[in-house]
């Protein structure tokens, strides 16, 4: 009985200090079957791109893990070797949950992979024939063992005339031009248009008509950033406003500019609104002036200007920086009324602190449409209104749908 023992034990020792080598060398190394394949694998042309990849798809197989990779071989003879590898992935990731402008956002988008193959890349950048076939073999590998399956999926690459991935971009700019082109109709027919009160614009002609009784000057004062500012040209669009009535009231209108081209724009500006109140005469061009293109010696000239002239009203328009503070709390301790208009977040509370009206972000842009009345304005801030009021519909009710789990309305402005 010992004996038998003791061969049993021998036997298995020596099983386990030769199965490391049956296991590389022998048959179980010719067929590693523990490798599972996908139950899927194919080949299509990438859509919506311009026909310079091919995107492959597969099943996700029982043996995926960290240490197992996918490799994929690529092939222009459906016949060839295989032996150019496209990629290689591990087998736990690009899963088709990321291309969701393909799949969209199903669930069953994790049980299955998906990486797309640049041809001209992987031929070393030769030039793609689009009537040329590829042909893909998938492979998986995990240590020293490797197999690749028999079934092999084609596809042609080619470019593709519309971007379908932005559909739902295209959709929404249709809606909105449709929506901004019946209001600026509607302000056509009705000038009287009903516009949401600005305070800080409404007491624009206050502002001027004291300046004017008083016989002092008007002081127009321009942040520091050039024409290509959104914030400069919305500035220089009130300023043309503003010109108009200083003409009608033969008031004194001072402008001062730190960038030498703002300058000359508004040289223009202020010209052209001199000629159409007819009274091309009193334009002085001395009146628009540069000061200075740094930060603070242009605070300190505008700042003098405010002390020595005491100007009667002052508007703040543009994007302003650390200069904010200094110069509103300059012209308010001359008593002159003060409006000012910025998109500049940060300096927004000193404004409102120190100046008698406050035009806050979008108020700025809305200024000249409000000021002017003309219907092509009017009609685009009417239907941006509108839009921004559909747009809070939607959330609101793509917040209540998605509290019972409902999340497509959460996809419809993805821009992809």
């Amino acid at each position: 009985m010992k004996t038998f023992v003791v061969k049993i034990k021998f036997f298995t020792a020596v099983i386990i200090l030769f199965l490391p080598f049956f296991l590389n060398t022998g048959i179980f190394a010719q067929l590693p079957s523990f490798l599972i394949p996908p139950a899927e694998f194919r080949a299509f042309d990438t859509p919506n791109d311009a026909g310079e990849t091919i995107s492959l798809t597969w099943s996700i197989s029982p043996n995926d893990a960290p240490d197992v990779f996918y490799v994929v071989y690529i092939d222009r003879d459906k016949n060839g070797d295989f032996e150019k590898e496209a990629i290689r992935i591990k087998s736990n990731t690009s899963y088709r949950t990321g291309v969701p402008e393909i799949y969209g956002h199903k669930k069953s988008n994790e049980n299955y992979h998906y990486v797309q193959i640049f041809p001209r890349k992987v031929f070393n950048g030769e030039p793609i024939d689009k009537r040329q076939v590829y042909y893909f073999k998938l492979g998986m590998v995990s240590g020293e063992n490797k197999i690749v399956f028999d079934t092999v999926a084609s596809a042609k690459a080619r470019g593709n005339w519309l971007h379908m991935k932005k559909a739902n971009n295209f959709i929404i700019m249709i809606i909105l031009s449709v929506i901004i082109f019946y209001f600026i109709v509607h302000a056509r027919r009705n000038p009287n248009m009903f516009l949401r009160k600005i305070s800080g614009l409404d007491a624009v002609d206050e502002a001027l008509g004291r300046a004017t009784e008083m016989g002092k000057p008007v002081l127009f004062v321009h942040g520091l950033t050039g024409m290509g500012s959104i914030s400069t040209i919305a500035a220089i669009s009130i300023l043309g406003r503003i010109a108009r009535k200083i003409a009608d009231y033969d008031a004194n209108l001072k402008v001062v500019n730190n960038d030498p081209i703002v300058m000359s724009v508004s040289q223009e500006v202020v010209k052209e609104s001199y000629l159409e109140a007819g009274r091309p005469d009193a334009y002085n061009s001395d009146n628009v002036f540069l000061v200075a293109s740094e930060q603070f010696p242009y605070v300190a000239a505008v700042g003098g200007i405010m002390t020595r002239e005491r100007p009667a009203a002052n508007f703040f328009v543009g994007y302003f920086y650390a200069e904010a503070l200094i110069l509103a709390e300059t012209g308010a301790s001359t008593g002159a009324i003060q409006i000012a208009g910025t998109d500049a977040y940060t300096q927004l509370p000193f404004f409102i602190t120190t100046c008698d009206y406050t035009l806050i972000g979008e108020e700025l842009y809305a200024a000249s449409a409000y000021l002017s009345r003309e219907p092509m304005l009017m009609g685009t801030l009417r239907a941006q209104d509108v839009g921004k009021g559909l747009l809070i519909v939607i959330l609101i009710l793509g917040t209540i749908l998605a509290s019972f789990g409902l999340t497509f309305i959460t996809h419809l402005f993805e821009a992809f």
